[in-house]
Parts: structure tokens; sequence; C-alpha cells
């Protein structure tokens, strides 16, 4: 079984963990540590920075999906020519960082763009930017799915208190990504990503909320060592071993 079709088979069964090193990360040493973990601490997918290096390292480092973040239709048609196994418009957080949005128009002009430089035959997924009105994110999330995108990822990050930090910010950011989660799961088919803020704790919450899959970045990119973030790959992968027999928490 190749890459992407291991993914859509975690993803079918609603398990699937996607570890990010960073849209914005072109640390070749840091994307190495990421991927290495990403891989032998058993997730379905690392999600890395558009630069051609940097996706060619990935494939070498790893057996799982190699997903390719970028804004950019023009970056992601780079990484589909080098290897990628996924595409991801979004990851926001160094937009930001910068004191930038992104609305529903410019991600609907962003997604049209993309498809028509690389086609439908590769794996695409969304962000919904998490800033925007709720009932705004499931019209957006309905267009997504019209136009044949594969997977839509929530987020949480700009709209929790950023001056909270810690356990306390995360939980807040994922509150948020969870709370989006439950609501685009509800109006749309197409599997979804909850992402931002996500800990192997809240994890359980965002499947129970009708995730098919997370993505986790922070916890892991930021710490110093491959051992101590494979132990926290792992740690993701263990509470979910067997979350395709559980029931989803809210109907």
């Amino acid at each position: 079984m190749n890459r992407i079709e291991q993914f859509k088979k975690d993803l079918k069964a609603k398990r699937a963990l996607k570890v990010i090193a960073g849209i914005d990360n072109y640390d070749i040493e840091s994307v190495k540590r990421v991927v290495s973990a990403a891989d032998m601490g058993g997730a379905s997918a690392v999600d890395v920075a558009a630069r051609e290096d940097i996706i060619y390292i990935a494939k070498e480092l790893s057996n799982i999906a190699v997903c390719v973040s970028s804004i950019e239709p023009e970056k992601l048609l780079m990484a589909k020519e080098n290897g990628a196994d996924m595409l991801e418009i979004g990851n926001f957080d160094a937009m930001y960082k910068k004191g930038m949005r992104v609305t529903a128009e410019e991600i609907l002009d962003i997604t049209s763009r993309t498809i028509d430089l690389v086609g439908h035959d590769i794996f695409l997924s969304v962000t919904v930017p998490g800033h925007i009105d709720i009932n705004e994110q499931i019209e957006l999330a309905k267009k997504l799915e019209e136009m044949g995108v594969d997977l839509i990822q929530t987020e949480g990050a700009c709209v929790a208190n950023v001056s909270n930090t810690g356990a306390r910010g995360l939980l807040e950011k994922a509150n948020v990504s969870i709370a989006n989660t439950i609501e685009l799961s509800r109006n749309v088919e197409v599997p979804i990503m909850t992402a931002s803020g996500i800990t192997p704790t809240t994890s359980r919450m965002a499947f129970a909320a009708g995730a098919s899959a997370i993505g986790v970045g922070s916890c892991i990119n930021k710490l110093s060592s491959v051992i101590e973030m494979i132990a926290v790959v792992r740690s993701f992968v263990e509470q979910h071993e067997n979350a395709e027999e559980k029931e989803e928490m809210f109907i």
C-alpha cells in the first residue's frame, strides 16, 4: 500500500494523524527531526513547507504521506512535481503572526487556481479559517466540497486568547477548533481534520466531535530531541488505536 492510500485508510477509520513541521519552517535539521519522529512514532502523514529540498528530505526520511503546505498555487504545483503525496492550502499561522487574515473569498480563489494548476489527481486539503463566522465557515466548506476538495481542516489559532500560554492557551485553541469540527462535520460529507492546540487528551474530543483526522504541530515540533518527539507522536497514536470502534459523542 502506497503512502497516500495508507493515509486514506486511516482517514476512513477516523484515526489519521498528521504531524506538522511548519509552513514556514525551513530549518533543515528541525524538519529532519520532525519527519523522523512522525515516521517512527506511527503518524499517518507529515506536513512540510513548500521547498524542493525539504520535500526531498521528507520523502527520503519517511515512509508516510508527505503533505506540502502553501497558500501559493505555483508552489503547490512545484510540490506535486517534486513528489508530494498531498497538498494543503492552509496552516495560516505564519500569516496570523504578521497580523494578516484570509477571507473565504480568498480561500476559494486560491483553491480554484490551485486545482487549475495541479488537477484533481492529487489529494488536496484546505483549511477553513477559524476567525470567520461559523455560518460563513459552513458555506465555505460546502463550496470547497463542490470543488472536489478531499479534506477540510479546522483551526482555532487566531480566535483563542493569544495572551494565554501553556496548557490554557492550547485548550482554548483546541476548544474553538473542536467546536468548528462539530458544525462542519454535520454539514459536509468531506472528512474533517481538527488542528490548532491539539494534545493527546483533546485529540480524543476531536475524534468524538466528528473528526476523521487531527493535525498536530507545536506540541511536537517545539521539542528539542527526536526521542521526545517520538514519545509524543506515539501517545497520540495510542489514544486512538481502537478509534474506529468508538461512537461519536455529538449527534
